[in-house]
């Protein structure tokens, strides 16, 4: 079904970092953030901290999480922030989190797709997410940890092993490809980028990312041309930022952003104000694939319903066809490492 314009508009109204209006809860919510010292993991602590509506913020790395801690915790905002370093303090870290984001992980480099990035990053999101399992296992998880198309799988396995595997609380954060969007065609055709929306489906890398241009908001028309000019530098942005970075890392600001944003909607969800963002997730929205971002509706219990891709142009249901053998591939892969492992 299509999402009404109205909806979609007052979702990127409220996906910025500000004071929002929430009924009142006596939960003050918990967020560990997994991989808190690394180039992502900073500038997002940053943000949470800001955030009003995290009242206790985890910090978890393998080094340098004191330091981090010490320096967030001189913010005058009222989260409480506390420090834990290596895997024998990864327990205190998510016991008892409402929200656990995970950006852990190695960047890419010049020249690596996010396929590079997986042997390293499978284990981490394998090790964190078999705590998670113990320590935290009604968590909202949110894993940031490319490759995402298989990351995400791999943490629900593991979850399923332990027996605890909820499909409503696994996300994948796709939101900077939203972000993405929405900056590229805001700039393309003049809009007010803080009231542009557009929807993100498919997956997280390369030609699963598949923004639906059919859908922005305000309803806005493309020609050929700037369909087929925007459309791949959406799926590409993240080379575009390697490259630009030249060997220094990856997206960090803008994902750290994006990260945080996601976060919030996550806790807002789980204060009552349900909202809609786009997500990778257990879905049964598109046939043959069991792992689709399409927006879904965030609540108490993460997320509340699947909405769907919607109305889509003949274009854009050639990059949904064409996305998913590339899906299944990841999320087999995902899967195959976690049996192997």
């Amino acid at each position: 079904m299509s999402l009404p314009v109205k909806t979609l508009v007052q979702a990127a109204a409220n996906s910025g970092l500000r004071a929002v209006s929430v009924r009142h809860s006596s939960q003050a919510p918990k967020v560990a953030l997994l991989g808190a010292a690394g180039g992502i993991g900073q500038p997002l602590g940053l943000l949470l901290k800001q955030d009003p509506l995290v009242a206790h913020l985890a910090l978890y790395d393998v080094v340098n999480t004191p330091g981090v801690a010490a320096d967030l915790s001189h913010i005058d905002s009222n989260a409480k922030v506390t420090a834990h370093t290596g895997p024998k303090e990864l327990y205190a870290a998510v016991e008892n989190a409402d929200v656990i984001v995970i950006p852990a992980g190695v960047p890419r480099k010049p020249g690596m797709t996010r396929d590079d990035l997986f042997n390293t990053n499978a284990g981490i999101v394998r090790d964190l997410a078999a705590v998670i399992a113990k320590a935290s296992p009604k968590a909202l998880i949110a894993i940031i940890t490319n490759p995402v198309n298989s990351t995400v799988p791999i943490a629900s396995e593991v979850l399923k092993k332990a027996g605890v595997y909820d499909p409503k609380r696994v996300f994948g954060v796709t939101t900077l490809d939203v972000v993405r969007s929405q900056a590229f065609v805001a700039e393309l055709k003049g809009h007010d980028a803080s009231k542009t929306v557009v929807p993100v489906v498919g997956g997280h890398a390369g030609i699963t990312i598949i923004p639906l241009l059919s859908q922005v908001t305000p309803s806005t028309k493309f020609s050929e041309e700037e369909i087929a000019k925007l459309t791949p530098r959406i799926q590409d942005a993240g080379t575009e930022v390697v490259n630009a970075k030249a060997g220094a890392g990856s997206a960090t600001l803008s994902m750290a952003l994006a990260g945080a944003r996601f976060a919030n909607a996550l806790v807002r969800g789980i204060k009552g104000q349900k909202n809609v963002q786009c997500a990778y997730v257990a879905s049964d929205a598109v046939k043959g694939v069991e792992y689709f971002s399409t927006p879904v509706e965030l609540g108490p219990n993460g997320v509340e319903k699947i909405l769907g891709v919607g109305k889509v142009s003949a274009f854009e249901q050639k990059l949904i066809d064409a996305s998913v053998p590339e899906l299944n591939k990841n999320i087999a892969k995902g899967v195959a490492f976690v049996k192997g492992n």
